[in-house]
């Protein structure tokens, strides 16, 4: 008998943090995520740290999906890895996708973001990761159950 767990859609929150505005290339992805079968939360525009954790508790995702262009991603980054921490949901993947500079990457996975998706990645790629990072989450679960 399988669980409702592993019959359920992988469910993704796309998030903007921060002042930007920008909000094109987060929209490309969660269309791109919905296409290939996700369940996908998109927050909208100038989120806080708190209100993506929040928000990614509330609806039980399985990958947290930041774009941020603005250049703040360092910032924003360590304050939602600290919000997910204090609510104790540092279980959830996060990745990055943006316009972030080369020398910010190995930082910014340093402080736990899973993956950094600059401009020009494939969408077969990020659908590919973000699959993966769910998969490897819902076992980890199914894991703590037995």
């Amino acid at each position: 008998m399988s669980s409702p767990q592993s019959t359920r859609r992988i469910k993704v929150l796309v998030a903007k943090l921060g002042i930007d505005g920008h909000d094109r290339g987060a929209k490309v992805i969660a269309r791109a995520l919905k296409d290939a079968g996700f369940e996908v939360v998109y927050t909208g525009i100038r989120q806080s740290p708190e209100q993506v954790a929040l928000a990614a508790i509330q609806e039980d995702v399985d990958v947290i999906g930041v774009s941020i262009l603005s250049g703040a991603h360092m910032h924003h980054m360590e304050k939602l890895m600290e919000k997910l921490r204090e609510y104790g949901a540092e279980d959830i993947p996060v990745v990055l996708g943006g316009t972030i500079p080369i020398p910010d990457i190995e930082p910014l996975k340093r402080m736990g973001i899973r993956e950094v998706f600059l401009p020009g990645t494939s969408l077969r790629y990020i659908i590919e990761v973000v699959r993966r990072l769910a998969e490897e989450k819902r076992a980890r679960e199914a894991e703590t159950l037995l």
